[in-house]
């Protein structure tokens, strides 16, 4: 695909989605790219595996001192409280991301500059796109939060009119019970296995509401390849941990975080959430498979293979965030898997064998009448908690006002119980980073308590009373510091190879405190790890072997989705949405922006 020859541009004014007038200026042309000296980013995590992992090495230890930007791209249609989460992908040269309005964008990735645009009159969340190529034919596919999946001509934007109807699946479809009016879509990219792309699910945080079934379609047509069903259905197994009929029309237990795909032996792992309702299960006693699960499914099937469950009988809303990480562990095929519990988890890939030791801990009974809350959880010895497990009095900032607090896995109460880790981690759908030349594992976590309260409702039953957090009259955590961390875990020994506070409040004269933090890392084979993700609304560089700050720049707006580095004819770029807003609050922006050496 050299040259601009036949390459259809679709104006913004033909494109536009709301009141407001909205227009994209195409600027851009189909680059000339040099192959051998391009380096691409061909989906979210890089690669398959999700490492997140580049190979480049012009900027670097020595020379990331003198990284500028390069170049900014606005989107245009930012607006009060909105955010950007989209890692871009690139692919011979032509970056594509969504907008804050999740219109599709193909840029320049040297310049910036916009070459066609595509709105699929979406709203909503997006973290990534996915391409597929077959040599000859390449798609952009991406499933967005309203329940449709697309298909469009990579090169040119329009739909491909042999993809489901017109382009668009409806992922609703396929389903004897009628889910139109129910929570339904995609936030997260698409997985590639082959011909195939596996899709991730929102659905709704109580119930009733849609199933979290993971489902795999064709690439070229659209059409239902598999169906793994995340509540089993009687007769499949795992079916007798739901009491009674309780398995029947059961939301939540969804792969929303996306897949991660073992292409050598096949596999596709997925990290289930939390089955619904997320903090009262007494209409659904048990430990409630596949909820709360790493699951290793064969590809080209949808048959599982094995799994394991990170939290018996979720109370808490710990589910699974974080795509899973493949890695490799004293020379065997490993796959990582990091959590809100504040674990990580390793097993063998093949066999769903943990490197480490995993005791069952006793946990506390609930008080609520009804709730059955399992009387252990699982708890990995090694490596150790990312974030703290229990709420201490010597911890604790602010009074706790007759919530309850002090013990492990401590269930939901009508007093109001402070968990830790909280509604965000632990980790989140930040994910991890992995270095295969240390064998470090890099995650950034959270540690802001939440407090989970419940109320007697007139239906016999108990209502959540909402999202609500443990905090200081000044609006911060109200347990001492670190609120915010990225931690470097090696993998190879299970222990920490060096752990730092990530991010500030500007207003302290403690520059050590760390924020909370949404969007990951990525590790360079430079030796760097790149992360904004704070509400300081910087973008850092980091020394992969210490963790030494060697960089940073202030962003237009907060950083609150993973970087993507690649190089175009030798020139190496690091890129990252600034969308600011979101749950972290700060001014909303609309500048994906790219940086350089000087």
């Amino acid at each position: 695909n050299k040259g601009d020859e036949g390459l259809k541009r679709v104006t913004g004014s033909e494109v536009a989605n709301d009141a407001a007038p909205w227009k994209l200026e195409l600027t851009g042309k189909w680059p000339k790219v040099d192959t051998k000296t391009s380096v691409d980013w061909r989906e979210s995590g890089n690669d398959p595996g999700r490492m997140r992992h580049a190979k480049l090495t012009k900027i670097n230890k020595t020379t990331v001192k003198n990284l500028k930007p390069a170049w900014e791209f606005k989107t245009g249609d930012a607006g009060a409280g909105t955010t950007i989460e989209c890692t871009p992908i690139i692919v011979e040269g032509v970056m594509y991301l969504t907008t804050v309005k999740l219109r599709i964008v193909a840029l320049e990735a040297a310049t910036g500059k916009p070459i066609w645009v595509h709105d699929p009159k979406s709203s909503g969340v997006h973290r990534g796109l996915t391409h597929w190529t077959d040599g000859k034919l390449a798609r952009i596919l991406c499933a967005l939060p309203d329940g449709k999946l697309l298909s469009l001509d990579a090169r040119t934007g329009t739909p491909d009119t042999s993809f489901g109807k017109g382009g668009v699946v409806n992922l609703r479809d396929g389903y004897e019970r009628d889910l139109s009016k129910l929570n339904y879509g995609c936030t997260s990219a698409l997985a590639l296995f082959e011909n195939l792309v596996v899709v991730p699910i929102i659905n709704s945080e109580g119930q009733p509401g849609a199933p979290g079934d993971i489902r795999a379609f064709d690439v070229r047509t659209g059409k239902e390849v598999w169906r793994f069903y995340t509540v089993p259905r009687p007769g499949e197994l795992g079916n007798d941990t739901w009491a009674k009929d309780s398995w029947r029309e059961r939301s939540g237990t969804n792969a929303w975080t996306g897949y991660t795909v073992d292409t050598k032996n096949a596999i596709v792992f997925a990290a289930t959430g939390s089955a619904a309702s997320d903090f009262y299960g007494a209409d659904r006693h048990g430990t409630n498979l596949f909820a709360n699960c790493l699951i290793a499914l064969d590809a080209r099937s949808g048959k599982r293979l094995w799994h394991f469950q990170t939290v018996h009988h979720d109370l808490w809303d710990h589910d699974n965030p974080c795509p899973p990480t493949l890695c490799v562990v004293k020379g065997k095929e490993c796959v990582a898997l990091p959590t809100k519990t504040g674990f990580v988890y390793v097993f063998e890939r093949k066999t769903g064998k943990s490197l480490f030791p995993i005791v069952e801990k006793a946990a506390p009974p609930s008080d609520i009448p009804g709730e059955q809350a399992w009387p252990t959880q699982p708890m990995p010895l090694a490596p150790p908690p990312l974030t703290p497990q229990v709420i201490t009095d010597a911890e604790l900032t602010v009074p706790a006002n007759g919530r309850r607090y002090g013990q492990w896995r401590q269930p939901p109460s009508v007093e109001g119980t402070i968990c830790t880790p909280g509604f965000h981690g632990g980790a989140n759908w930040s994910g991890s980073a992995y270095d295969p030349a240390t064998g470090y594992l890099f995650v950034n976590t959270n540690n802001v308590p939440s407090v989970v309260q419940l109320k007697a409702n007139e239906r016999g039953g108990y209502d959540f009373q909402g999202y609500n957090w443990l905090r200081d009259k000044d609006g911060r955590p109200g347990v001492k510091p670190p609120w915010g961390s990225l931690t470097a875990v090696d993998l190879n020994k299970g222990t920490f190879a060096w752990r730092i506070p990530l991010g500030h409040y500007p207003e302290l004269a403690d520059k050590t405190t760390g924020t909370e933090n949404f969007g990951g890392c990525i590790v360079t084979a430079g030796g760097l790890v790149f992360i904004a993700s704070t509400r300081d609304e910087l973008l850092r560089a980091f020394d992969k072997d210490t963790g030494k700050l060697l960089w940073q720049h202030k962003l237009p707006a907060g950083g609150y989705a993973c970087p993507a580095t690649y190089s175009v004819n030798g020139k190496q770029f690091v890129v990252i949405a600034a969308g600011g807003g979101g749950k972290i609050g700060t001014k909303s922006g609309d500048s994906y922006i790219a940086f350089a050496l000087s």
